[in-house]
């Protein structure tokens, strides 16, 4: 029996690739016929049913295909049949087939890694770091504990102490037992007594100043890194802001660094305290019987294979779960980032649903970490027991025989205690080292990203500018854009001019702004402030010279006065009233109860729109930059509110090279030189009467603006003294 070529072709493309058919729809059709009658005609008539319609039915019969032994002799008939390769070839039934003989096996290691890696949930919004080893990722950070050197060298003088005081305080169990309680003499008991609390005294002191070095080491180390960090996101370039989700930069500058410090520090510390305290119990061990000594330590090479093992999977479990819950602070800013529009639109339950599906994610992936945890812990006891055992029987037969006295054995069984502990622990960080290193990776993938907006080595610095600007032949296109955001544009705006780009949403307006604040470079083409390319001039020199008023007037959470002398660093009292009372903001300043102390809540939430745009005038008044840029200047204010602007703005422009985006024709029609582009590229340009009395797209788009509402008039000739 054959398929057909229709059915053949829906077969092939029901599932969309060829490895996936061969891989999962044949060991479907396998499983189907494999307890069915009939044989071979059943598998051809299966092979015409399956076409899944949807990739959700196929997965689902992949995971029940997965319970099934599968027939090669089927899977080779249905794969020649179906024009299929790559399925085994098919053994008589008196031969061992391999892959049969070990699938129990595989089918047990599958779940016992689905119990420890837990179930997927779906896809999470952030992507995983590509792994680092864990000797790069001490090269990485070990530089940054440099300038504590001098306090670790101390620090570790009394990590080395801790063990030899416990060791000693062990050691008085053997004159304790033998000399005073066996004989039943108390003589000795008072110097025993004296020595003890001496050394429990030294221990606390020693405890107490090891604590606190450790703490202050660790502190200043995430202090120092922290602060790196984040100048480094800082000086990255806008487009690395726009791709990232700003939850996930928040989680690992705040959750993921500190992971470090337990690695690089406290991991290096407790390592050493680990180590000292196994070469001072090992030697006491063999110092009172080394027999017997030699028996405890079979277990160490156990010790050491499981926390091998479970390392792997640790550091598997954590990378997933640091993950998991950058993408759950990423989801948590998002939503609460548009609580407005959330709410305005009744989508707090679509909300909840992707928070519980990031929330749900993070759960699983916690509890795959526990339980591998959770696995360790009483494996590594069951170890220990077999080591206490063995000496405990061992212990007893030499005491029986006379061979140990009971004050060694006794003591030998404080100090095997106390050695078991030391490896227990060490075993317990190698887990935990690699848990720290995959919040590691996560800062590692963020430090090696470089700006894609650098300075030249020779970079010129341009202390203030005349500014004139030229465009030429300035195309561009975004990261990963479908095309060219603009092309071939050009033009020249000098010093008392204002330049208004017109032009619909996505024209390309506002790339240009960014384009001349240097967030982006251009793919071709110059652009000249004063003659110089701006790839040659130092990027503080360039913004120095510019002031910027957003689309959407940003402020920070603090007061008036804060966010007014955000424009200048070191701007004066008298220069910040100044410069509101420049932008017609004074007045409103004054009636509020705080005045200039008020604060403006987060994103200026407690001012208006209109009182919001006027801080941000003002605050480009006192940074009094000699190129300006309007970036929808009106947008989102009233008529009023915008005509209430209109004053400080033109004050604001005055004797300053200016460029206006905007996409009402209303606002800009007595700028000095109009430019309309279209899909990114300058289709006219002149003045208002020039492109209205030409006929072109400007004088028709001007006609349909003209005949809504009255808009206010960003005028040139409007501009009063300052």
């Amino acid at each position: 029996m054959t398929l057909d070529g229709h059915t053949r072709t829906s077969f092939v493309r029901g599932g969309g690739r060829r490895e996936l058919l061969t891989g999962v729809a044949l060991e479907y059709l396998a499983r189907r016929i494999e307890s069915a009658d009939g044989g071979y005609p059943n598998l051809v008539a299966a092979a015409s049913n399956l076409v899944p319609t949807a990739e959700g039915t196929l997965q689902e019969r992949a995971r029940l295909a997965t319970k099934r032994v599968i027939r090669p002799l089927a899977l080779r008939a249905l794969a020649s049949e179906i024009g299929l390769d790559g399925v085994p070839e098919h053994r008589s039934a008196g031969e061992i087939n391999p892959e049969t003989s070990t699938r129990k096996t595989g089918w047990l290691r599958a779940r016992l890694r689905r119990f420890v890696a837990g179930a997927e949930v779906g896809q999470s919004v952030i992507a995983a770091p590509p792994p680092v080893p864990i000797r790069e990722i001490f090269r990485r950070f070990w530089p940054y504990a440099r300038p504590f050197r001098r306090w670790l060298w101390l620090s570790l003088l009394f990590v080395a102490l801790a063990p030899a005081i416990d060791a000693m305080r062990i050691w008085m169990f053997e004159p304790l037992v033998d000399e005073v309680l066996v004989p039943g003499n108390l003589q000795p008991l008072l110097w025993i007594g004296l020595a003890y609390l001496c050394l429990t005294l030294l221990d606390g002191f020693v405890s107490f100043i090891n604590g606190y070095l450790a703490v202050w080491i660790g502190e200043r180390f995430l202090l120092s890194l922290r602060t790196t960090f984040f100048r480094h996101l800082q000086g990255l370039s806008l487009d690395f802001f726009e791709r990232r989700k700003l939850g996930d930069v928040i989680a690992r500058l705040s959750g993921d660094v500190f992971s470090i410090e337990s690695l690089v520090l406290s991991g290096v510390a407790a390592t050493l305290s680990y180590v000292l305290r196994i070469v001072f119990f090992v030697g006491a061990l063999f110092y009172l019987q080394w027999q017997l000594t030699l028996a405890a330590l079979f277990v160490v090479p156990l010790f050491w294979m499981v926390a091998k093992y479970f390392s792997r999977l640790i550091k598997r479990a954590s990378r997933e779960q640091r993950r998991r819950s950058g993408a759950l602070s990423a989801v948590v800013e998002e939503s609460f980032s548009n609580v407005a529009l959330v709410q305005a639109y009744n989508r707090q339950d679509t909300e909840v649903e992707r928070f519980q599906r990031e929330n749900l994610g993070s759960f699983e992936a916690t509890m795959a970490s526990t339980r591998v945890k959770a696995l360790f812990t009483p494996l590594v006891n069951l170890i220990e027991l077999g080591g206490v055992i063995v000496v405990v029987g061992m212990g007893t037969w030499m005491l029986a025989r006379g061979q140990l006295s009971l004050g060694a054995l006794l003591a030998f069984m404080a100090f095997l205690s106390q050695l078991y502990s030391p490896i227990r622990s060490l075993s317990n960080l190698t887990t935990l080292v690699y848990a720290a290193s995959a919040a590691a990776e996560r800062i590692v993938e963020f430090l090696n990203l470089r700006p894609s907006v650098t300075e030249k080595e020779d970079a010129l610095s341009l202390p203030r500018a005349c500014g004139v600007i030229e465009f030429e032949e300035v195309s561009f296109r975004y990261p990963e854009g479908a095309g060219e955001a603009i092309s071939s544009v050009s033009f020249v705006v000098r010093p008392g001019e204002t330049l208004a780009l017109v032009g619909a949403s996505g024209a390309g307006k506002s790339t240009i702004a960014k384009l001349l604040l240097r967030f982006y470079d251009p793919t071709e083409g110059r652009i000249l402030l004063d003659g110089h390319d701006l790839r040659d001039l130092e990027l503080p020199s360039l913004r120095d010279n510019v002031a910027v008023l957003f689309q959407e007037a940003l402020v920070f959470d603090g007061t008036i006065r804060e966010n007014i002398a955000y424009g200048r660093s070191g701007a004066t009292g008298e220069e910040i009233v100044r410069a509101a009372k420049a932008a017609d903001a004074h007045g409103f300043i004054t009636s509020l109860p705080e005045g200039y102390d008020a604060v403006v809540g987060q994103k200026g939430r407690r001012l208006s729109g209109g009182q919001r745009q006027r801080i941000a005038i003002a605050r480009a008044m006192i940074r009094d930059a000699p190129v300006l840029i309007l970036d929808e200047p009106t947008t989102g204010l009233d008529a009023e509110s915008g005509r209430r602007i209109l004053e400080p703005l033109g004050r604001l422009m005055s004797g300053r090279t200016t460029i206006v985006i905007s996409h009402n024709l209303l606002t800009v029609s007595r700028a000095s030189q109009i430019v309309v582009l279209d899909g990114g590229r300058v289709r006219e340009r002149g003045t208002h009467q020039e492109l209205l009395s030409g006929g072109g797209s400007y004088a028709q788009l001007y006609r349909l603006h003209q005949s809504g509402a009255e808009r206010p008039v960003l005028s040139g000739a409007k501009i009063g003294g300052p």
